[in-house]
């Protein structure tokens, strides 16, 4: 492996993305490699610090130095590598299961010298019983409508992502901070997942995927587990929230 450990065994599409090494945008000191993902909004919003601000700003609120952060949803990297570079916390482990965004993942990880600091892994948490080995993802043409879900039957191109056991992860990272992203996918994983071992979550919602009373759901969830939202840090779609009791 590289510095920036990948792991995975999915099947990828017949072209990985072109990501150079020509620096698109910079945020929070991170610099971010071009791809094609990168519109120019995006760039803008990324330069401004504004992509995914909610959840930077969330992050960076309550990781500290001793944690460990378990981030489910990496996306483009950003978020991740920004914790890495300010919060600086022990470690931060990624998982992403869109296969295109692994080599641009890799790049910002290798640009920014993160090796060590932040590993990559390309499977799909899961939690609870009857794990299958591997699980469909939908790739779509923007990577943000791409997901585990297929609502309304959208057309997509499906590939088999490796699964692996949530609690075994846990048991190995050992995590204190949970920092979720996976468009939709997050109700489900709530449900069955322990949360006992996380003394802070930041995660966005996603009611397009599962409608109000879905999102009222996954708030059930994090409540009855003691957390509680940071009101002057969290929005209606993204909550920073902290456990009562947990170590401060």
């Amino acid at each position: 492996m590289s510095d920036t450990e990948v792991t995975s065994t999915a099947v990828t599409s017949d072209a990985a993305p072109l990501v150079t090494q020509e620096v698109a945008a910079t945020c929070l000191g991170v610099k971010v490699p071009q791809s094609p993902f990168l519109t120019e909004t995006r760039i803008e919003r990324i330069n401004a610090a504004r992509y995914e601000g909610q959840e930077i700003a969330g992050a960076l609120h309550v990781v500290r130095e001793d944690d460990r952060v378990l981030e489910v949803g990496a996306g483009l990297g950003v978020v991740g590598a920004v914790i890495a570079m300010n919060a600086r916390p022990e470690k931060v482990l990624s998982f992403e299961a869109n296969p295109e965004l692994v080599p641009v993942i890799t790049a910002l990880h290798e640009m920014n010298e993160l090796g060590g600091r932040v590993e990559l892994r390309n499977q799909v948490l899961f939690a609870g019983a009857d794990r299958p080995e591997t699980m469909e993802f939908h790739l779509r043409n923007s990577f943000l409508g791409s997901s585990l879900l297929n609502e309304g039957g959208r057309p997509s191109r499906v590939v088999e992502i490796p699964t692996v056991d949530m609690a075994e992860v846990v048991a190995e990272l050992q995590p204190t901070v949970l920092v979720m992203d996976i468009e939709g996918g997050e109700l489900a994983l709530l449900e069955a997942m322990d949360l006992s071992p996380f003394r802070a979550i930041v995660i966005e919602f996603h009611p397009e995927a599962y409608e109000v009373a879905g999102m009222r759901r996954c708030k059930s969830i994090l409540r009855d587990a003691g957390f509680l939202k940071v009101d002057e840090i969290s929005t209606r779609t993204v909550w920073t929230c902290t456990r009562e009791g947990a170590p401060s």
